[in-house]
C-alpha cells in the first residue's frame, strides 16, 4: 500500500473522530495528513512527509486554532435601534390595515401596517413585528391573540 493512501486513512479517521467530538484539534490534524499524503503522492520521502505534516499540524494548532476558538466564543452581537424592534410583541392600539395602523411596541407608538397586505388586525390584537421600514412597523397577529367576537 502506498504511503500517501495511508496518510488518507489516517486523515479521514481524524476528520469523522472531529465531525463526532468537535475539538477543532482533529481536524487540523487530518489537514496535516492530507498535506503528508500530497507529499507522499508527489514521491517524496516518508521523512519529508513526517516535517510536512508536524509543520502543518502544529501551524493548524498554534495559529489557526487559537483564532477558531476565540471567534467561536465572541458573544452575540447586541441589536440596537430599530434592529432590536424586529421579533418583539406589540399591541394593535388601533385596526391594522394597509393604509393605516398603530402599535405599541415596548411602550412607544408606532405607525404600522400589516406584513401580508391582505390581513386586517383588529384593535387590541397582539402582534409580533417581523419588520422596520422606515418609521412603519409591519405586523403579523398573533394566533391566540384575536380579541373574542361577540
Amino acid at each position: 500500500m502506498s504511503a500517501w493512501v495511508v496518510w488518507l486513512v489516517i486523515a479521514a479517521v481524524l476528520g469523522i473522530a472531529e465531525v463526532t467530538t468537535l475539538t477543532l484539534a482533529l481536524g487540523l490534524l487530518a489537514i496535516g495528513a492530507l498535506a503528508g499524503g500530497l507529499t507522499g503522492a508527489l514521491g517524496l520521502p516518508l521523512a519529508v512527509q513526517l516535517i510536512v505534516f508536524g509543520v502543518t499540524s502544529a501551524a493548524g494548532l498554534v495559529v489557526i486554532r487559537p483564532l477558531a476558538v476565540r471567534h467561536l466564543r465572541q458573544p452575540p452581537l447586541l441589536r440596537s435601534g430599530t434592529a432590536a424592534l424586529v421579533g418583539r410583541e406589540a399591541l394593535a392600539l388601533t385596526e391594522v390595515t394597509r393604509h393605516s395602523g398603530r402599535v405599541r411596541i415596548g411602550g412607544e407608538e408606532w405607525t404600522a401596517r400589516p406584513y401580508d397586505p391582505g390581513v386586517v388586525i383588529p384593535q387590541g390584537a397582539d402582534v409580533d413585528v417581523l419588520a422596520i421600514e422606515g418609521v412603519t412597523a409591519l405586523v403579523h397577529p398573533r394566533e391566540d391573540s384575536w380579541p373574542n367576537s361577540p
